[in-house]
């Protein structure tokens, strides 16, 4: 076994054991499990099936992972995509009212058009034109968003009439509990607790049964069958031409979060050589762009390289191995099924259904993608100017696509009031282009 893995992997060659890379998969796998719980229980909202969603997320995560390990041999877990799935379930399915079988049309699409951009290097030309601020401004107001779906859904803010949002209820048992999942998370964060987001949800679950807001399931295993929701994305009901500045904006929330994320654990793992170069790296987004056709497919959301990974990273992980012991864990949590849809279900309250153990999860996940703020240089107005507008932008409209639109077209007309034609390269004038058309989007 061990020579089989130093075959494959060459354990030797990047300085680390079976041990190391064992340990490093599981607290990547603990760090990302989450997404077991808070994906399945967001795309139900959007009328998918809870229990084959579950199924299907966790083989989704656990197909590309694989993938990742042995053609790529970098420790880069993948699962469905916190803010893609946002983005889907909350502007695609609800907002446009379209059927999810579109939505996930609309993700096979992003990653055809993602994998394309791989093949033919274009993915770099993109990056390179696109300013620094813009880029780590998309990041942040997806952060944003996520958070403020978050406090949605953990009841600590609600709709309004004349004030458009105001505080929740916190007399409510599930208020309390997201309350309570909320600041088991951030103490676990800060004793730099690996798995922390799991542990708080794993707490507030047990403070759930003991408050009788939960009740445990009669069975613990299931047999998964086969997902109903596998190869069920309607492609041709999402070639429509009001749909293109959303398969862009799915486009570009995938591109930058996956190209930050390697360049974030690369960078944490050594992998960046002395000239900024990333060994493997057109493999690695050859396998990140194709698993957002497997998440279209599997009806998950988009599947995208997870920043967590670095979590395992600096465990000791440092090759594919650590892939493999990441995906042997989802392989087998559908097993687990009816635990899994025990915490998904949601919570009722007078303002609606609530989701008190997950909402957390996204309230502290927009938080960590938030850390980027640090990074902006915000004297250098030419840019600030349309990044902040995009942070602003994206959960105020609560359109990540819009807010994104903001930022571009801004930037693209205050270089041209400023007389600095030359300095936005040509595609920019492009991507402005077809994001302004995302205003006549109904």
């Amino acid at each position: 076994m061990i020579q089989w893995c130093e075959r494959i992997f060459g354990l030797n060659q990047h300085q680390t054991t079976f041990r190391r890379e064992f340990a490093g998969g599981l607290t990547t796998f603990m760090t990302m499990a989450y997404i077991l719980f808070v994906n399945p229980a967001m795309l139900a909202q959007a009328g998918l099936p809870l229990t084959d969603t579950i199924t299907a997320t966790a083989w989704a995560a656990a197909i590309a992972t694989l993938c990742m390990g042995f053609y790529a041999n970098y420790p880069l877990a993948l699962a469905s995509g916190m803010g893609l799935n946002a983005l889907l379930t909350y502007n695609v399915v609800l907002g446009l009212k379209l059927s999810w079988q579109t939505g996930m049309g609309v993700v096979v699409l992003e990653g055809v058009l993602v994998t394309l951009f791989v093949l033919t290097r274009a993915r770099e030309k993109v990056m390179a034109a696109i300013p620094h601020a813009i880029k780590r401004a998309i990041g942040i107001g997806i952060g944003l968003f996520i958070s403020m779906i978050g406090l949605k859904e953990a009841g600590f803010i609600a709709a309004d009439t004349v004030t458009f949002v105001t505080v929740g209820d916190f007399s409510q048992k599930s208020v309390l509990l997201s309350a309570f999942g909320l600041l088991l998370t951030a103490y676990l964060e800060i004793r730099k607790i690996s798995g922390a987001l799991l542990y708080g949800m794993l707490g507030s679950i047990l403070v759930s049964l003991a408050a009788g807001l939960i009740r445990l399931p009669d069975t613990w295993l299931l047999w998964p069958g086969i997902p109903a929701t596998l190869f069920q994305c309607d492609i041709r009901g999402a070639f429509r031409i009001e749909l293109i500045p959303v398969i862009f904006a799915f486009f570009m929330t995938d591109f930058f979060d996956t190209m930050g994320t390697v360049i974030a654990v690369g960078r944490e793992g050594l992998f960046l050589q002395a000239d900024g170069s990333f060994p493997r790296l057109k493999r690695a987004l050859l396998v990140d762009s194709l698993a957002a056709i497997l998440g279209g497919l599997f009806s998950v959301s988009s599947v995208t390289t997870y920043v967590e990974s670095a979590a395992g990273v600096t465990q000791g992980a440092r090759t594919g191995l650590a892939n493999v012991v990441v995906s042997v864990c989802f392989f087998l949590a559908p097993f687990f099924t009816p635990v899994l849809a025990m915490v998904g279900q949601g919570m009722n309250a007078p303002q609606g259904l609530l989701h008190p153990i997950t909402a957390p999860a996204l309230i502290f996940v927009g938080f960590l993608m938030c850390g980027a703020l640090g990074e902006m240089e915000w004297s250098n107005l030419e840019e600030s100017i349309p990044a902040f507008l995009i942070i602003l932008g994206i959960p105020l409209t609560f359109s990540i696509s819009h807010g994104i639109a903001l930022g571009f077209i801004s930037y693209v007309l205050l270089k041209m009031a400023l007389g600095k034609f030359k300095e936005v390269p040509p595609m920019l004038y492009l991507i402005a282009l077809l994001f302004a058309g995302s205003f006549w989007v109904k």
